[in-house]
């Protein structure tokens, strides 16, 4: 028992203590430089930040480019209602490892790598265990979406990126890296649907929905897969870009009645990449039985999408699918350097991201911006 007379002092740390805290969380951190949006307005400006020091089983990679996705849109402006600011975006990140720990045996320094979409799960949930760790509901993005109680992450509108080598994707020297950054995101998100629901087999038809980031892309899969592609859009001033460059078979204005009609029952998937409100069953009505309508733009959470019933009763599927997990990312990015497959991109320097947000708004890109992080950061 302490006697009541007896006065109880908080003690304060001294400077040094304070001196040898902040020394040690200097050491544990490395400074990193990028671009962030700071409130919803979405513009983006110069902004200095910390990055943890490269771990045991960490890579750091200098980054060369980043792709500009169309949810970096969506985040950086809080269209969604969930950003937590700052916001660095950044999830199509492409560069050179400069540093790797002790326990990596995957990189070695001067190897090019890339990070997409997620930088960390628990990696024990059958979801995980199962290569598809997207999936999992500990996911860790690479950067900060919304507020899930985590570390704070800055993606890759930055000079460094320090990521667990089980995230990172190796990138073949017959890929350049500009061209292949979107295939981190843009890529996977098209390529694993076709995979999973067997849509990449050839003689196979495919339909793609919108001929975009990820249109434009769904569509070089599916023809190295073999298959015929027929592009379904509602603007007309596409069709050329669609045939003459991206070499689909057919295309199809969506709001043209008689085109629809005329193929109704020949699809055997369709790869929807909108997100824009838009009516399913004549979609629906294009595929054979059996056919799959997967579902991959990012939709509203205010304005759903409405599923009619009476189409699927004849055995056709309505699905929706996220990008893959790491392994299936690897084997994208392999199956494209084979295939040559690259996005078609505009590179612009890192001060030109705003007009580039813009134009992205207005779909004034064909098809994906990617920022020279190298060269103008």
């Amino acid at each position: 028992m302490i006697a009541n007379n007896i006065n109880i002092k908080t003690v304060k740390p001294i400077k040094s203590d304070i001196d040898m805290s902040r020394l040690q969380a200097e050491e544990e951190t490395r400074k990193a430089f990028g671009w962030a949006a700071r409130d919803s307005s979405g513009i983006l400006s110069p902004f200095h930040f910390t990055r943890r020091v490269n771990g045991d089983n960490d890579i750091t990679i200098k980054i060369l480019y980043c792709g500009i996705c169309h949810s970096d849109l969506h985040i950086a402006r809080n269209d969604f209602g969930i950003s937590i600011y700052p916001v660095v975006p950044g999830h199509e990140i492409v560069g050179v490892v400069t540093q790797v720990g002790k326990k990596v045996d995957r990189f070695k320094v001067g190897d090019k790598a890339g990070v997409g979409c997620l930088i960390g799960s628990c990696g024990k949930c059958e979801n995980c265990q199962d290569d598809m760790e997207s999936y999992c509901s500990k996911t860790v993005y690479t950067y900060t979406i919304f507020d899930d109680g985590g570390a704070k992450n800055y993606g890759g509108y930055s000079d460094v990126y320090v990521v667990n080598e089980h995230f990172a994707i190796r990138f073949p020297d017959n890929l350049s890296l500009g061209g292949g950054a979107p295939l981190l995101c843009a890529g996977i998100t098209v390529f694993s649907p076709m995979k999973y629901f067997g849509l990449d087999k050839a003689g196979m038809h495919l339909g793609v929905v919108g001929l975009g980031g990820l249109g434009h892309l769904a569509v070089k899969f599916a023809k190295a897969f073999g298959m015929k592609v027929t592009v379904i859009s509602t603007s007309p001033s596409k069709q050329h870009e669609a045939i003459e460059q991206l070499k689909a078979d057919s295309f199809i204005v969506s709001h043209d009645m008689k085109q629809m009609e005329a193929a109704t029952g020949t699809m055997n998937g369709i790869i929807d990449t909108v997100a824009a409100v838009h009516p399913l069953k004549p979609l629906l009505d294009l595929l054979k039985t059996n056919g799959k309508l997967i579902l991959v733009g990012a939709q509203s959470l205010e304005k759903p999408l409405e599923v009619p019933a009476m189409p699927l009763y004849g055995r056709k599927l309505v699905s929706g699918s996220m990008a893959g997990g790491i392994k299936e990312t690897q084997e994208m990015i392999d199956f494209a350097a084979e295939h040559n497959i690259e996005a078609n991109v505009e590179v612009i320097p890192m001060d030109y991201v705003n007009k580039a947000m813009d134009r992205l708004a207005k779909g004034a890109v064909r098809y994906r911006f990617v920022i020279d992080i190298a060269n103008t950061l």
